[in-house]
């Protein structure tokens, strides 16, 4: 099963400027998880037109133009699937309104699937918005549990708007304490990992420099490789047996993020 996370930065732009079709031909993902559409359902009607062999699922944010997430499902492994199920809300965590959450669960080879894509709070508008990233970051941590705890297999991609560690990022002096490499956003990627959480790709990439996920589009990040990684595929230690091979796709442009792909076994 080929699962692929991208933050496009807006679902409609990316399609014009033709980089969602040569991405769907080329990479053909099995799933789909998708940030920021930042649409309404009625404009993404086009989208299961254009993309029929997908079964499409879209958590919109209230505030039209914002946030928003999306499951992309192909038809043909959803054939092979039992007790589909889309999930949309991670309980207890603010944010509620903004589309946070694309959850996919379903039974697959006698084996049960959790498959989370989130997009992350920013938390960079204001005190309040810096306290609620860090309550969402918790309540995320306590569903993962609660997921794994029923047993099964739980994956979690999408932009989770922190680097890690100073490998994580081009320039990490410049941003210590700054949102987005503060010490309490790492603290709870230590967190994670204490608790049996493991950052899959770099489980693989131990010690690889220079391979980030997101560039800041003004300054021309991306041409000079100035990035950060901010987008992961999380899975528990107890399952990492049915994790394969964990790529970014530097090449793919259309945002200011890449996407990340992921491949398991089923």
């Amino acid at each position: 099963m080929k699962v692929i996370s991208w933050n496009v930065n807006g679902l409609r732009a990316v399609e014009r400027k033709g980089e969602l079709g040569r991405f769907i031909d080329a990479e053909k993902p099995d799933v789909l998880l998708v940030q920021e559409t930042k649409g309404q359902p009625d404009q993404f009607r086009p989208f299961q037109v254009a993309y029929a062999e997908y079964r499409q699922y879209y958590n919109s944010a209230e505030k039209k133009g914002y946030s928003g997430t999306s499951a992309w499902l192909h038809k043909d492994i959803e054939s092979r699937i039992e007790s589909l199920e889309f999930s949309d809300t991670i309980p207890n965590a603010p944010n509620a309104d903004e589309g946070r959450l694309s959850q996919l669960s379903f039974r697959l080879g006698g084996h049960d699937w959790n498959v989370l894509g989130i997009y992350f709070p920013n938390g960079g508008k204001s005190e309040q918005a810096w306290q609620e990233k860090l309550v969402f970051y918790e309540r995320t941590h306590d569903y993962m549990n609660q997921l794994r705890n029923r047993g099964g297999t739980v994956l979690v991609g999408g932009d989770m708007n922190v680097a890690h560690n100073e490998i994580d990022l081009a320039r990490p002096r410049e941003n210590d304490g700054n949102i987005g490499f503060h010490p309490s956003e790492r603290a709870w990627m230590d967190r994670l990992h204490k608790d049996g959480w493991v950052d899959t790709w770099r489980h693989q990439n131990p010690t690889t420099r220079d391979v980030y996920s997101w560039w800041h589009m003004i300054s021309r990040g991306r041409d000079r490789n100035i990035g950060w990684r901010i987008d992961y595929f999380l899975m528990h230690e107890d399952s990492l047996d049915l994790a394969g091979q964990v790529t970014y796709l530097n090449d793919q442009m259309g945002s200011d993020h890449c996407p990340i792909r992921i491949t398991l076994e089923t």
